[in-house]
């Protein structure tokens, strides 16, 4: 079995039957773990594939395999990719990374200005997201709908959040802020460029300190045949 053996796709109303498997898959696995998945119903997931904000993975025989979806927060502002989900039958070949990268690249073609964000217990998902450009902050620059933090009630950790005033619990908190990268990237072009400009002037030099002793060279030989 290999990552070729799957169909990763944004999720249609075509793939709502799989929404009760998904959110049974959620909730054992969040049982499993002792931390945080928040509860989602098949009513909310369905809802999330017909609105084209979700990305499932088939196994070639039709067999669901994985689901991830998109939530936007403080109008459109912030972006969650949430409830990341892997069949156990298919777990230890590539599928939660390639859901990852593909549920981020809708998210950045969805909504190209927001702040992507994310909390999680997972190691592995951690490693993911910083591979996709998200950086480590604290719970103050995520965003602060109630609506969002209301979510995190079904959570086992939720009394641990509520007892530190939202500030931190058990997840660790990550952020892709499009603005910051893209200043990342104007700088390093900026480095790039000037890099460049010193190269062409240390070739410059060179090529006058040649000449220098090119000519040099020549009235040496002149004087020598006189």
């Amino acid at each position: 079995m290999t990552i070729q053996d799957f169909k990763i796709q944004v999720a249609t109303g075509e793939h709502a039957d799989y929404a009760p498997q998904i959110c049974d898959e959620m909730s054992e696995s969040a049982k499993a773990r002792g931390t945080g998945i928040a509860t989602r119903t098949p009513e909310y997931v369905a809802n999330k594939m017909l609105e084209g904000k979700a990305v499932i993975a088939i196994y070639k025989d039709g067999t669901w395999a994985g689901f991830c979806y998109i939530e936007t927060w403080s109008h459109g502002q912030f972006v969650a990719n949430s409830g990341l989900i892997v069949n156990p039958v298919f777990r230890k070949v590539g599928l939660a990374k390639a859901i990852k990268h593909k549920v981020f690249e809708l998210s950045r073609k969805k909504y190209p200005d927001a702040k992507i964000f994310g909390l999680t217990t997972g190691l592995a998902v951690m490693k993911i997201n910083s591979e996709l450009g998200y950086e480590p902050v604290t719970y103050s620059e995520l965003t602060q709908d109630e609506a969002f933090w209301q979510g995190c009630k079904s959570c086992v950790n939720y009394d641990i959040l509520m007892s530190k005033e939202r500030k931190n619990c058990m997840c660790t908190a990550m952020l892709f802020d499009p603005e910051e990268k893209a200043r990342e990237i104007e700088e390093k072009m900026k480095n790039l460029s000037h890099k460049a400009t010193l190269l062409e002037r240390i070739e410059g030099a060179l090529k006058k300190s040649t000449k220098t002793i090119e000519t040099l060279g020549l009235g040496i030989t002149k004087l020598t045949d006189i």
